[in-house]
């Protein structure tokens, strides 16, 4: 039979069975509280990112060996309890009320006064995971439509449309679904503009054999060539124009010399 005293240094969990109206208690001691600092273990929740929350918040508390009291409802005393049952359910009521205020340290301030009422851990677990859990789905749809609206246009450089898709990537993948890399370059492929449909035919043929990091390089040395063969092209287009300009110039000259030896008045203005 258990020991009707708490531990002073950390909560006594009671693991309870009755047994023809007696009730044994098998205590087991959660490390001291102060031994696991909860600002060093996550910071407080902002409505933002709740699975990842969740899950340092729930490995916290196993820590601490308090997890357990997110899902138990609270133990009830009979109308007349013997000494060793109230211990029990004093324990279990300290135990539950550090849980919950573990979880109410790990929330902002909006939401700690929000979420203060809440009558023990279990209910407050729940109501974390009901209100936020739909905001994750919501999220989820939003990202999954972004990903779906990308495409990419010739008025933007494609490396920095690039790192648009791969930060999109990331927030799916953040979400928990996960795509697979040859997913993901079939996807970037396609997403490359009209301008660039020979080079997606081209890409499209070896796509099962290109890593990610091959088609980004590749998509690199590609828009570099362009841009060298554009500079070129300007650069010709700029010297035949001198030439046409120069010659038009040219032309005007002999134009003018032409009409003024055809003239007679204009030479006898000019000898005048």
């Amino acid at each position: 039979m258990a020991s009707e005293t708490i531990p002073e240094y950390g909560p006594v969990h009671p693991n309870v069975q009755h047994s023809g109206g007696t009730v044994y208690a098998t205590p087991y001691v959660a490390p001291a509280h102060g031994s696991i600092g909860l600002g060093e273990r996550l910071k407080k929740f902002n409505r933002k990112d709740f699975k990842r929350w969740k899950q340092k918040m729930l490995f916290y508390l196993t820590t601490l060996n308090l997890a357990r009291f997110l899902q138990e409802d609270a133990l009830d005393l009979d109308d007349n309890p013997d000494r060793q049952t109230m211990v029990v359910v004093d324990a279990w009521k300290h135990s539950d009320f550090l849980c919950k205020n573990y979880i109410l340290n790990g929330l902002d301030n909006v939401l700690y006064n929000i979420c203060s009422p809440m009558l023990n851990a279990e209910a407050l677990w729940e109501s974390l995971e009901k209100k936020y859990k739909t905001e994750d789905v919501g999220s989820k749809k939003f990202v999954v439509r972004k990903f779906l609206n990308f495409k990419m246009v010739d008025s933007k450089t494609v490396m920095n449309q690039v790192q648009e898709f791969q930060l999109i990537l990331h927030d799916i993948h953040a979400k928990g679904m996960i795509l697979g890399v040859s997913f993901q370059v079939a996807a970037l492929i396609e997403k490359l503009s009209l301008t660039w449909k020979d080079f997606k035919n081209y890409l499209k043929h070896k796509s099962k054999k290109i890593k990610l990091e091959d088609l980004i390089v590749g998509l690199w040395i590609e828009e570099d060539n362009r841009q060298s063969e554009k500079k070129a092209d300007n650069y010709h287009q700029e010297a035949k124009a001198n030439v046409v300009e120069q010659e038009l110039h040219k032309n005007g000259v002999l134009q003018k010399e032409l009409i003024w030896t055809k003239n007679p008045h204009k030479r006898k203005m000019s000898k005048t």
